[in-house]
């Protein structure tokens, strides 16, 4: 395939990243929904460029108005303002973020479980310096052979 190259006036050849770009089109992808303080929302099937670039600018700033356009190209415009009339922390936002990034980047890259421990690992490193130690998930023992007691075959000896 060769580039698509139209002539401009004056003979200059133009890169035209249009006609590029649609010969490249894949079927529309589906974004992953979520419901959060009573509103579901869609996020985009890729994270779009507005949030990236933002993401850059927010990771130095403080002023609430970077982190509601931030927000607002992935959430909507509104979502920010909802949630935190909702009451909703830093910890809950770290978690819905990080959840929501992975799943535009792959759905069911990340449960929310996950997402969270992500937050509390990274929270844990920027108060003491050091990863938290990893923490094996609370399983219920397996019950049968091999564990405690052996079972007695119920006929006496």
């Amino acid at each position: 395939m060769t580039e698509p190259l139209h002539e401009q006036d004056g003979g200059a050849e133009v890169a035209d990243f249009d006609a590029f770009f649609a010969e490249q089109a894949e079927p529309a992808k589906q974004g992953v929904p979520l419901r959060l303080y009573g509103r579901t929302y869609v996020l985009p099937a890729s994270l779009p460029t507005l949030f990236t670039l933002q993401l850059q600018r927010v990771q130095h700033s403080a002023r609430p108005e970077d982190i509601r356009r931030l927000l607002g190209s992935l959430f909507g415009p509104d979502a920010v303002d909802h949630w935190t009339e909702c009451g909703m922390d830093d910890r809950r936002l770290g978690i819905v973020l990080l959840w929501a990034t992975a799943q535009t980047a792959e759905a069911g890259a990340v449960s929310m479980e996950r997402a969270a421990e992500l937050y509390d690992e990274r929270e844990a490193t920027k108060t003491t310096g050091k990863a938290a130690p990893r923490q094996a998930p609370n399983r219920p023992r397996p019950k049968g052979k091999g564990k405690g007691k052996p079972r007695n075959s119920g006929t006496r000896s």
